[in-house]
């Protein structure tokens, strides 16, 4: 059990059919008991839509050294010995491990948007195109938003009939016709395993919507690793809720989480959808992870504070809850760091 939630094999909706999971309705899915209540003033929400109007195509002061060059960024990739984590920027992450190269949420494109000057548009260049990937053995996406799974990267990588793709349910379709063959959806708790790999489905606080009439009409989800040596989390984008006391209960600990700690201002607005930084690293020590990565920040502006103000928030409350900075992680985009030495074995 999942803060009230009974993981079940999915079955399709029956009109007057009580006997589903919670986060199954008769549209779609919803967020885990206890989530924060999405409501917020439509005043908050016009003003916010002004601001992302108003701020499209202004670029950031960005600090000196927040991206390697790409000399560096190959050479790290090139010398990275067993495993070892790759931040692309965002929340696009590669992973090697367990003989695998492993791919999260690519967004390596320019806009987060349908169609370009739609919508944001990053501003810093993805830290490695997606055909100077190395082919992907796995493709994790946690949820359809376009800044975690966008299509011309898709398009984009190399070796795609070789790749296992794992998603959350009603996302199959959408990776088939982009030409994968392997496609996994799963439901929380849904486990896919691949050799010394385990890949589990698990709850996170979000929604979904890619176009006009589809709002959570896909999951969303987190994703925990099982290697041969270590455990990680992945978060994708969520909000903060008991939820993850439960995830640390029933699948922690973890050796290494990956935590969102940008995008969260407006606050009332964004509470219900995004973690700030403070809670990011509260979700850390709910799910017992002994190493956090800070993510999706630095790279393409999407909500009102100052794109660089994450980290320092996130530095300090790391601290404060004691995690030196060997465990809570400030990477540099297109930075390798090698995960040899795992806190746990």
């Amino acid at each position: 059990m999942l803060a009230g939630v009974e993981i079940r094999r999915p079955r399709r909706y029956v009109w007057g059919m009580t006997d589903l999971p919670w986060h199954h309705t008769p549209r779609g899915f919803r967020n885990p008991p206890g989530s924060p209540d999405e409501a917020h003033p439509a005043s908050v929400r016009w003003k916010f839509f002004w601001w992302l109007l108003r701020e499209q195509g202004r670029q950031p002061v960005v600090p000196s050294g927040h991206i390697l060059s790409p000399a560096e960024i190959r050479a790290g990739l090139d010398a990275a010995q067993g495993d070892s984590l790759t931040w692309l920027g965002h929340a696009a992450f590669l992973l090697r491990a367990a003989g695998k190269t492993i791919l999260f949420d690519p967004f390596l494109g320019d806009w987060a948007s349908p169609l370009p000057g739609l919508g944001p548009r990053r501003f810093m260049p993805p830290a490695v195109p997606p055909e100077a990937l190395p082919p992907v053995d796995l493709l994790l996406i946690s949820h359809n938003h376009y800044d975690h799974l966008c299509l011309d990267t898709l398009r984009r990588l190399p070796g795609r009939e070789r790749t296992t793709v794992v998603v959350p349910l009603g996302l199959g379709p959408l990776l088939r016709a982009r030409g994968f063959f392997d496609v996994r959806e799963v439901d929380w708790g849904g486990r896919v395993d691949l050799g010394d790999l385990g890949v589990t489905a698990l709850p996170a606080i979000h929604w979904s919507k890619r176009g006009l009439f589809d709002r959570n009409r896909t999951l969303w989800c987190s994703f925990a690793l099982d290697l041969p040596n270590a455990k990680l989390w992945f978060s994708g984008d969520t909000a903060y809720g008991p939820v993850f006391r439960e995830i640390g209960r029933d699948h922690g600990p973890f050796d290494l989480a990956m935590v969102p700690i940008g995008a969260y201002q407006p606050r009332a607005m964004m509470e219900s959808h995004h973690v700030n930084p403070e809670e990011a690293v509260q979700i850390g020590r709910d799910i017992g992870a002994a190493r956090l990565v800070g993510m999706h920040w630095g790279t393409i502006r999407l909500t009102t504070e100052d794109p660089f103000e994450p980290p320092l928030r996130y530095r300090a409350a790391a601290e404060a809850a004691g995690y030196g900075e060997s465990e809570a992680w400030l990477m540099k985009i297109g930075e390798t760091r090698a995960l040899k030495d795992w806190p746990r074995n």
